[in-house]
């Protein structure tokens, strides 16, 4: 069967943000962290001379001059002069999206963020996975008192919103990536539970589970040969949507200041700095706008597409 347009495109704009998240920092240069002095807010674009110094201080500027003994950094809040026997190296380089109020380059920082926003994500869905599987197949499978009372507990856990729960967490405990990844993953397993549930009480009915119990096979032979095999095409489908729902979470709550810590990028956080600055600095909140949007949308494509190719095979 032919893939999807809306899987193909999907696929490869998520591939595209994956591996320039992971090789770009390596390949691209970087400008470093500048002096806010003369490398603050500068417009995406500007072609910047970095200055190494002797003593590990970095200076960017788009405009240096110099003489017989001496380079002037030029900025908008002022001029550095420096001896020429201060300065270990000296490159150009071009801030391809601009730099922030404190300096630094957008573009690796961008990428960066990127790495830690899917990181959380893909470990969140990783965990809701495991507990959402574990739970569907235990409440189809276990008795109707089973069924009764996991089902209850997720209609209890849906019933509360998802937001306001992650908010109300991460404002009590102030969580790290890992504790802010089990956040994530714990608080969104429900659904999955859910969809598993229902695929599995249909599988009962056919004929190899039937003969497999029949046979005397344990159960949790008959989970790990027959369900989840049979579970792989609505999990995926649920997995690519839920994880665009853990990046759109992770970068609110960071854009919140509840999640990922000050000191590291990450999409959401990098959003919030940029909105003090909108008027002079746009590109500090546009670009992790746009690249949280370009993840979500190809998720989204991809789970569209893996519908299609379900209902094309049943």
């Amino acid at each position: 069967m032919k893939a999807p347009r809306r899987l193909v495109v999907g696929s490869g704009g998520l591939t595209l943000l994956v591996l320039a998240c992971l090789i770009g920092p390596v390949l691209l240069p970087d400008a470093g962290d500048g002096d806010p002095r003369h490398a603050a807010l500068l417009p995406p674009g500007t072609r910047v001379t970095v200055l190494e110094l002797a003593d590990g201080r970095t200076l960017v500027s788009p405009k240096v001059s110099r003489d017989a003994e001496t380079i002037s950094v030029h900025g908008k809040r002022g001029t550095t002069v420096v001896p020429l026997d201060e300065v270990a190296s000296e490159r150009e380089t071009r801030l391809w999206l601009g730099s922030d109020r404190f300096g630094r380059d957008v573009l690796p920082r961008l990428l960066r963020g990127g790495r830690i926003s899917l990181a959380i994500a893909f470990l969140g869905v990783a965990v809701a996975l495991f507990v959402g599987v574990g739970v569907g197949l235990a409440a189809a499978t276990g008795g109707r008192v089973a069924d009764a009372l996991l089902m209850r507990l997720v209609d209890a856990l849906l019933a509360f919103p998802l937001l306001i729960l992650l908010m109300l967490v991460a404002a009590l405990f102030r969580p790290g990536p890992a504790l802010l990844v089990a956040i994530l993953g714990l608080s969104s397993w429900m659904g999955l539970a859910r969809i598993v549930r229902g695929q599995v009480l249909s599988l009962r009915s056919r004929t190899f589970i039937q003969a497999a119990q029949v046979a005397g096979t344990r159960p949790l032979r008959i989970w790990t040969l027959h369900y989840i095999p049979n579970l792989r095409g609505p999990l995926a489908q649920d997995t690519a949507l839920r994880m665009g729902d853990l990046v759109l979470a992770e970068a609110t709550l960071s854009f919140l200041g509840l999640g990922i810590p000050p000191n590291l990028p990450s999409w959401g956080s990098m959003i919030a700095d940029g909105q003090r600055v909108m008027l002079d600095g746009w590109w500090l909140s546009v670009f992790p706008g746009l690249a949280i949007a370009a993840l979500v949308i190809s998720l989204a494509l991809i789970g569209d597409g893996l519908q299609q190719i379900g209902e094309g095979s049943g």
